[in-house]
C-alpha cells in the first residue's frame, strides 16, 4: 500500500468514526415484510415515462421503491410503490413550501401498505402522519470511507453508507438492508454532464429533467440552491456520487447481492446492464 494510500484512508476512517460517534443513532429493524427477492428502484428521471409505459405488467409484479416529489405525480396511484425514501432536509425543514405541502399529504394518504424511510436525524414533529397503513422507518445518512474492513462493518450495523450524495445512494442501501438480493435500478438516468453549463455572469446552469413536470416555484427553488456554487464544487458533487456507487458495488458483491441498472442511457458505470426481469423469467 503507498503511503498516499494509508494516510487517505486513515484520516477517512478517523473522520469517519467521529461522524458516526456523533451523527448515527441506533435504528430498529427496516420494517415491512420483504415480498420475493426482488426489489425495483424508481429514480425519477426522465426514462421513468418510457420504463412506466412500457415495462408496466414488470412493474405491478415486484415491491417498488419511490423517492423525492414521485408522489405528486399521478403515475404515484398507479405503481403503489411498497417503500418510499426521502433523504434532502428540504423536505423535513421547510414546512412553507407548498410541493412539500402535498408530497407529505399525498404520502398521507396512501390506501395500500407502505413504508416510508427517513434519515434518523429527523425530528418527530417534522413528521406529520396519520395514516395506519403508512410505517416509518429510519436510516442512518452517515457517509463513511476509510479502511474497507471499518467501513464494512458500519455498513453492516446500519450505523453508516457510502457518502449519501444523493437519494438513489441510501436507496440502494436501504433495499440491500432490507434483504433483497436483485435490485434493478430504473430512471437513473445521472446524465447532468449533459446539461450543465456556465452563463455569461459566471453562473452554473445545471438542468435536471424529472419523469414528472415540476411546477414554476420548484424550478425556482433548484436554480437558487444552485447559486453560489462554482463548477468545480458541481463537479466534484458528481463525483462523489458515481464513486459511491463503485463503494456500493463492492458492498454489495460481499453480501452476494445482485444490483442491476435497468435504465437506459444511464450515465451510472458501477452496475451491469439488464433490463427487468418479465414474469416467468425468473430474477
Amino acid at each position: 500500500m503507498k503511503l498516499s494510500e494509508f494516510i487517505g484512508n486513515l484520516g477517512g476512517s478517523v473522520k469517519s468514526v467521529a461522524k458516526v460517534a456523533l451523527q448515527s443513532r441506533r435504528v430498529s429493524g427496516m420494517g415491512g415484510d420483504k415480498e420475493g427477492d426482488t426489489l425495483v428502484i424508481l429514480g425519477n428521471g426522465p426514462s421513468l415515462n418510457d420504463t412506466i409505459a412500457e415495462h408496466g405488467e414488470v412493474l405491478a409484479r415486484y415491491p417498488l421503491l419511490a423517492v423525492n416529489f414521485a408522489a405528486n405525480a399521478p403515475q404515484f396511484r398507479q405503481l403503489k410503490p411498497r417503500y418510499y425514501l426521502l433523504a434532502d432536509p428540504h423536505f423535513f425543514n421547510r414546512p412553507d413550501d407548498a410541493n412539500v405541502g402535498r408530497l407529505l399529504a399525498a404520502l398521507d394518504s396512501v390506501d395500500w401498505p407502505m413504508t416510508l424511510f427517513v434519515p434518523a436525524s429527523v425530528a418527530e414533529k417534522s413528521l406529520p402522519f396519520t395514516n395506519p397503513l403508512l410505517a416509518v422507518r429510519r436510516f442512518n445518512a452517515v457517509g463513511a470511507e476509510g479502511y474497507g474492513w471499518l467501513t464494512r462493518w458500519l455498513f453492516d450495523r446500519r450505523l453508516a453508507m457510502p457518502r449519501p450524495r444523493n437519494v438513489l445512494i441510501p436507496s440502494i442501501m436501504v433495499g440491500i438492508w432490507l434483504g433483497f438480493k436483485n435490485i434493478y435500478i430504473t430512471g437513473a438516468d445521472h446524465s447532468w454532464l449533459r446539461t450543465i453549463s456556465v452563463n455569461d455572469n459566471n453562473e452554473v446552469v445545471s438542468v435536471q429533467p424529472h419523469f414528472y413536470k415540476e411546477d414554476d416555484r420548484e424550478k425556482e427553488r433548484v436554480v437558487s440552491e444552485y447559486k453560489g456554487y462554482r463548477l468545480h464544487q458541481i463537479i466534484y458533487s458528481f463525483y462523489v456520487a458515481f464513486r459511491a456507487y463503485f463503494d456500493i458495488a463492492a458492498y454489495a458483491s460481499r453480501r452476494q447481492v445482485n444490483i442491476y441498472n435497468a435504465t437506459p442511457g444511464s450515465f451510472i458505470d458501477a452496475f451491469p446492464r439488464r433490463p427487468l426481469p418479465y414474469p416467468g423469467s425468473g430474477s
